[in-house]
């Protein structure tokens, strides 16, 4: 049945496992204690630990050898094919309720070439090491002709004070198709709640959210995570007035927004490019919204003199 099925289901079905997988790791890493810390020095908090760069060997590795000829570009960098992975961490497995999916007919005869696969295999690295756990989140995007259409956001902490084997979970998304692992909800409608950067806020961002009138303010890390506040109800706009954030931050939690009708822009209202050689950097910011709300009415209530801050 797998062969059988279209390209990017059996993309979307591996990534929604091998995710897993990924999550462990990152789990037996923080457990372990030897998190291997190294300061990436692009911004301010630019972390990277032994978690990252192992769980990126699971996932690149994994999708490199069911998917050859698919562009995959991870965070921490290139996949070294010479490089020898635990077979463990190879994961050939499939989500069954993926593949079970029809699959929209613009995606159905997709090539290889057609297809930019982004990952993120720890996004919210500094909330990690702070033990801010919940912020955790593990991405795979997928973009289609420049524009993100998919992807899986994996929680590897989902409930973990709950819990006490946590196993996390996994939320995935396909425009045309929907979403799974997740209930969606909507948000208040007696007030108007924002999440915004826990880490990484300055001036900027904080006149920006402040433009809003926001009734409530969420402070989170992760981009992962606070897409995941606007998925479930918890916030009706997600805005990062920062140029702190990378395509494989937003491709995944933009994808599955927006198979769920929401909307992920930069600060000007336009949206990123995912194509293979776009530049990494999200120089003009994250705004995000659920589908219940306005994109467009959000964005034009940003002051000008704040847009001119992120010039293209």
């Amino acid at each position: 049945m797998a062969q059988n099925s279209p390209l990017i289901l059996r993309i979307l079905a591996s990534s929604a496992m091998v995710v897993s997988r990924a999550g462990q790791i990152i789990r037996d890493v923080k457990t372990n204690g030897e998190l291997g810390i190294i300061d990436k020095g692009s911004y301010k908090n630019d972390l990277q630990t032994e978690a990252d760069r192992s769980a990126q060997k699971c996932i690149v590795g994994t999708l490199s050898k069911l998917f050859p000829g698919v562009t995959i570009i991870g965070e921490e960098g290139p996949h070294n094919e010479s490089e020898e992975i635990s077979a463990d961490w190879i994961v050939t497995d499939l989500d069954d309720g993926v593949l079970a999916s029809t699959c929209p007919s613009e995606f159905a005869t997709l090539k290889p070439e057609d297809i930019v696969v982004w990952v993120d295999p720890l996004d919210g690295t500094l909330e990690y090491t702070q033990g801010f756990l919940d912020s955790v989140t593990v991405l795979i995007g997928l973009a289609v002709n420049g524009k993100a259409v998919g992807g899986v956001i994996h929680q590897p902490y989902y409930n973990f004070k709950e819990e006490k084997d946590c196993k996390g979970r996994t939320l995935w998304g396909l425009v045309g198709l929907g979403v799974g692992g997740f209930v969606p909800n909507s948000p208040p409608v007696d007030k108007f709640i924002i999440t915004t950067t826990r880490s990484h806020s300055d001036d900027t961002v904080v006149k920006a959210v402040e433009a809003l009138k926001p009734d409530e303010v969420i402070k989170m890390g992760g981009a992962g995570r606070k897409t995941i506040m606007l998925l479930e109800g918890h916030a009706h706009a997600y805005v990062h007035a920062s140029k702190g954030c990378k395509k494989w931050d937003t491709c995944a939690p933009e994808g599955v927004l927006r198979a769920l009708g929401g909307i992920l822009t930069d600060i000007h209202g336009k949206a990123y490019d995912y194509s293979k050689d776009a530049s990494y950097p999200n120089n003009q910011g994250s705004f995000a919204t659920s589908r219940y709300v306005n994109h467009q009415e959000l964005i034009d209530k940003i002051p000008q003199e704040l847009k001119d801050r992120f010039p293209y």
